[in-house]
């Protein structure tokens, strides 16, 4: 029954303890959504007081805990409320992958104060490896950048700041870019009398350098930027 990768998921209600076999990996799939089957992570359809030593719960207990004695219902409740242990491998996933977005965030929305220019994620990245800085695998990315910024100001130059620019966009790509300029946030628009679209946008500020790669490919450098200071 048991492989490497099955762990035992625990629930407690009334003094009373609810183990579960499940597959490690499939359980981390139901428990984040990418499978919806409560039963798919499921080694064995049987509950226990005990996993470890095979003693099963008693039926009465079972019901009055979840009030149904449906394997399905039940293994959901377990997953989704009890203690789902993770493996050393999926912790170090789940550390990796927030590591990953809280340096998107960062590069997005954080400028260098001494150039105004983006920080690069390479930059932000041997930052945090330098800083030491902790990730949490269970908290949330947003909730977590504050304190990271804080350690990393020691570092390196840091700033989170949003850009205001103002664009003037030539009547021959106007509607062609009216999506793009959207995507970024138009705060205002006036079409010209001459066809051109000016509009004024706000972003984070990390998002400059890739904007205007974009805004100028798309009207061969014809179109006209001006930043405007917060």
């Amino acid at each position: 029954m048991a492989s490497s990768k099955t762990i035992i998921a625990k629930y407690e209600k009334d003094g009373a303890t609810f183990e579960i076999f499940v597959d490690s990996d499939l359980a981390q799939d139901y428990i984040q959504g990418k499978i919806t089957d409560p039963l798919k992570p499921l080694e064995v359809e049987e509950v226990f007081k005990d996993a470890k030593k095979g003693e099963r719960q008693s039926s009465e207990k079972i019901k009055k805990a979840f009030g149904t004695e449906d394997m399905a219902k039940i293994a959901e409740i377990i997953l989704k409320k009890g203690e789902v242990p993770l493996t050393t491998d999926q912790r170090n996933r789940l550390i990796e992958d927030k590591r990953k977005q809280i340096i998107s965030i960062i590069a997005k929305n954080s400028i260098d104060p001494r150039t105004n220019a983006p920080n690069p994620p390479l930059r932000i990245e041997n930052a945090l490896k330098e800083a030491r800085v902790p990730i949490d695998p269970f908290k949330n990315p947003t909730e977590q950048i504050d304190e990271i910024v804080k350690k990393l100001s020691v570092i390196m130059p840091i700033k989170f700041a949003t850009a205001k620019i103002d664009v003037i966009v030539p009547a021959e790509f106007a509607n062609r870019c009216y999506g793009v300029l959207k995507q970024y946030g138009i705060k205002s628009e006036k079409w010209l009398s001459n066809g051109s679209l000016q509009a004024t946008l706000e972003f984070p500020a990390g998002l400059q350098s890739e904007f205007f790669d974009k805004i100028n490919k798309m009207t061969q450098g014809k179109v006209e930027t001006k930043l405007i200071e917060n």
